[in-house]
């Protein structure tokens, strides 16, 4: 089945779809949901992502960003996929970075507040990997704004799992907070699957083939609203990468002087239809 498509949203011109989705999703119908926004990085190979949509994500001090690189050797298309990696050091000689590695975001150029997002990816399994696919809210103040971010997916060193985890500002404050905020699923993750949420101004549950594996609730009780349980009432943008560990989280173990590769088939968004 072949289909194209032009995505137009928000006055935007979006990526041209040329696969129709596969048919994995098994909890919603055609009937809630219309799609808004689609990549199915569908470039020649060796291109760059569109950036009109995408940008390479900036380094900071933290595990997930400390290396991220604007070299084309750890972000690029190829076969119709995004291809993020991280890889050894070896052609960036004034780079004191160890390992090199791919991220890319929709930050300052598109936002999403509820619907379905899914993301249809494959990744490798060994000690070190840290790939995901997450979304963050773009604050208007970065040091006094509520902390918001769901992980559609994360992938933990050889562990052979789905992780599925969503921060609040009272979950990242309060360590003791007791809120069930993670999932995690056994999988093989060499293997091809679409990993989604459904966000809703209520509730995210996140799926796996179309398969609910976790659901988190807005309080209420007030008392947890205002500690921030819910803070995901908010534009967030897109995040794709490829990091590494580098020990201090539990599962992921640190990296390895290897490549390491995530590959996205496409990420798509749907919203529901307005009647």
């Amino acid at each position: 089945m072949m289909m194209n498509k032009m995505i137009l949203f928000s006055a935007f011109l979006f990526v041209l779809m040329s696969d129709s989705p596969r048919k994995a999703e098994v909890i919603l119908s055609d009937d809630d949901y219309e799609l808004v926004f689609s990549d199915e990085f569908n470039l020649p190979n060796g291109s760059q992502p569109d950036s009109r949509i995408w940008s390479r994500k900036t380094r900071n001090p933290d595990q997930c960003n400390r290396w991220n690189s604007d070299s084309e050797k750890v972000v690029f298309i190829k076969n119709g996929h995004l291809v993020c990696r991280a890889i050894p050091n070896r052609s960036e000689p004034n780079d004191t970075a160890r390992m090199l590695t791919g991220s890319i975001w929709t930050y300052g150029k598109y936002n999403v507040t509820y619907g379905r997002i899914e993301v249809r990816m494959k990744t490798n399994n060994k000690v070190g990997n840290f790939p995901a696919a997450w979304l963050k809210w773009q604050p208007r103040n970065w040091t006094t704004d509520p902390y918001a971010e769901i992980d559609i997916v994360e992938m933990f060193g050889n562990m052979g799992s789905a992780n599925h985890n969503i921060h609040s500002q009272l979950t990242v404050k309060n360590p003791k907070h007791g809120q069930k905020n993670s999932f995690r699923v056994p999988l093989d993750v060499k293997k091809w699957h679409v990993y989604a949420i459904e966000w809703t101004p209520t509730y995210v549950t996140w799926t796996i083939d179309g398969k609910p594996v976790g659901t988190y609730k807005k309080s209420t009780d007030p008392k947890l609203l205002r500690e921030g349980q819910w803070t995901f009432d908010q534009p967030c943008y897109i995040v794709l990468n490829q990091s590494v560990g580098d020990g201090s989280i539990k599962g992921i173990g640190r990296y390895r002087n290897t490549t390491y590769e995530t590959q996205f088939d496409y990420i798509r968004i749907y919203q529901k239809v307005k009647r």
